[in-house]
């Protein structure tokens, strides 16, 4: 048993990283998402945020946009002129997304500064493109109404997974290659 401990170090270790820090973020996001609750940024303070900020990028490419509370659904409504198109629900606010990301970057990490510099760029990054993502989606469907399963369950789910992935390979490739070159 010992040698075969042995022989699965790294992968034992990178399993219990990984499940340690992911189990551990996801109870404390749902700490906040159940006493994050707020009247004054519905239906939570970062789902709130991610519909301010895509309404004022959908804006800022030329579009008549709003948001309002859209209370059956703990979510907000995303409208361009006037037109309900998308509700951002927390699903929408990457903050699952980037618990994945930051649980897998912390397993296999190497030196504290060179991870937490590459998780705090990691996770601006994905909540920028997520903002950029949401608005470009919102647009779409405004345009294209006829398309938005295809654009919400395929397209823009691509997006952030995808680019999640490749931050993933990144991070995997220069640790691999840093630690190959110093042994």
């Amino acid at each position: 048993m010992k040698t075969l401990f042995l022989k699965y170090k790294s992968v034992i270790k990178f399993i219990l990283l990984f499940l340690g820090t992911y189990l551990v973020l996801i109870f404390l996001y749902s700490l906040y998402l159940d006493y994050g609750k707020s009247e004054v940024y519905y239906p939570d303070f970062i789902t709130h945020l991610v519909a301010k900020q895509t309404t004022a990028v959908i804006e800022s490419f030329g579009y008549n946009a709003s948001m309002q509370a859209f209370v059956p659904g703990a979510s907000m409504g995303l409208y361009i002129d006037d037109v309900f198109l998308a509700q951002v629900v927390e699903g929408c606010n990457a903050v699952s997304v980037i618990i994945l990301f930051v649980a897998f970057v912390v397993s296999f990490s190497e030196k504290f500064k060179k991870t937490a510099l590459f998780i705090f760029a990691g996770i601006a990054l994905i909540y920028a493109v997520n903002i950029l993502r949401v608005a470009l989606l919102t647009i779409a469907l405004y345009h294209y109404p006829e398309h938005t399963d295809f654009l919400h369950q395929i397209v823009f789910p691509a997006i952030i997974y995808g680019m999640v992935f490749l931050l993933w390979l990144f991070w995997v490739k220069n640790v691999t290659v840093k630690k190959r070159n110093n042994e």
